[in-house]
């Protein structure tokens, strides 16, 4: 399913995970990648890598996300766990932190 991601498949990815496939995204590289509309409903994403990539509008709630960068990333309309302080996620954002999930 990652290989998916990487073949810009965010549609073929979404129904893959509908009809129960599974996957693991931890510390995965996903940057540069358009990953607007991707179902990540309750994925773990620890210590993924999103440099660069186009996240608009995606639906973070109930994600794992201890760790991840998102450096560069476009995130209007995200919704983030509400674990992760704003500051975090403009941390991260700007200067390339890692994220630090408070409920971790």
């Amino acid at each position: 399913m990652y290989q998916m991601l990487r073949n810009d498949d965010v549609q073929g990815f979404n129904k893959a995970r509908e009809s129960g496939k599974t996957c693991d995204l931890r510390a995965c590289d996903l940057r540069g990648l358009d990953l607007r509309n991707i179902n990540l409903k309750d994925i773990d994403l620890t210590d993924a890598y999103f440099r660069g990539a186009d996240l608009r509008g995606i639906d973070f709630r109930g994600c794992r996300m201890d760790g991840v960068s998102l450096a560069n990333a476009k995130i209007s309309g995200c919704y983030f766990p509400p674990s992760i302080p704003a500051e975090e996620i403009l941390l991260s954002v700007s200067h390339g932190t890692r994220l630090r999930d408070q409920a971790q």
